[in-house]
């Protein structure tokens, strides 16, 4: 009885996510939020309109357990969604290794992002005893090098913050869309409780995400920094969602129509 009712709280829960992320807007104008975001949030810094609390603080147990490892996150409740809902289209092994591979890709976009982010960093940047006086040695060129000798690195820091927490939620808002048409009744009792607590979690890891995007937005970095990274996730996401995963030599899109609809893949 308890176990019923547990499911039947679950069902409500995800219809109601599954209502929203129906509606067009919402998928369309997400995206463009962030920049919209990190503009607002950047001029809202400058004038210093934003009174410090407890999540202008780099120590915050958000940004310190989530956001430091935020990709590890999004990969460990997204891949076994992505397992479990796109098996319930297409239980072929080339679909589903087909499908996987956009784990593969993002996270490959991930890591070159943040290294060029960490090299222009490197590049740009001078060791300085405080925020004033800069240390003229030679063997200090690096961040790391710098920061382990106990100076202060100064670069042009494009934002890995925004970049993360933007790719990760729109890399999130792609790969749940199988939900929107998946009848999950039609599942028997363990897998349907489990795709739809790992649906309900990534859909609360989003707005975790969203949230420390603002908080970035309006506590750290300089606009520009914060705008490219902004920038760089919204090119992750659009040149392989929107403009990659539509041709036939790719990962695909996720299936977003009901397994009798699916047209047999080449």
């Amino acid at each position: 009885m308890v176990s019923s009712v547990n499911m039947a709280s679950l069902d409500v829960i995800v219809d109601k996510l599954v209502v929203l992320w129906r509606i067009p807007a919402v998928r369309q104008k997400f995206p463009w939020s962030f920049l919209l975001i990190s503009v607002v949030g950047s001029v809202l810094k400058e004038l210093e309109l934003v009174p410090q609390t407890y999540f202008s603080s780099s120590k915050n147990a958000l940004n310190v357990y989530f956001v430091k490892v935020s990709w590890g996150w999004t990969l460990l409740l997204l891949t076994p969604f992505l397992l479990l809902s796109n098996a319930s289209f297409n239980r072929s092994v080339s679909f589903l290794a087909r499908r996987l591979l956009s784990l593969v890709v993002a996270t490959a976009v991930w890591y070159v992002c943040t290294e060029t982010f960490f090299y222009i960093e490197d590049v740009t940047g001078s060791c300085y005893k405080n925020s004033l006086v800069k240390v003229d040695y030679k063997e200090f060129t690096s961040k790391a090098v710098c920061r382990r000798a106990g100076f202060h690195w100064v670069g042009y820091d494009i934002s890995g913050h925004s970049f993360i927490l933007a790719y990760s939620a729109l890399f999130i808002m792609e790969e749940i869309a199988p939900m929107s048409s998946l009848n999950t009744t039609s599942l028997s009792g363990l897998p349907r409780k489990v795709l739809s607590l790992l649906y309900i979690a990534l859909n609360l890891i989003m707005i975790i995400w969203v949230w420390m995007f603002m908080c970035t937005s309006v506590y750290f970095h300089d606009p520009s920094h914060k705008l490219l990274g902004t920038i760089c996730a919204l090119l992750g996401w659009y040149l392989t969602y929107r403009v990659w995963y539509v041709k036939p030599m790719s990962p695909g899109l996720p299936p977003q129509r009901h397994p009798k609809e699916q047209k047999p893949h080449a």
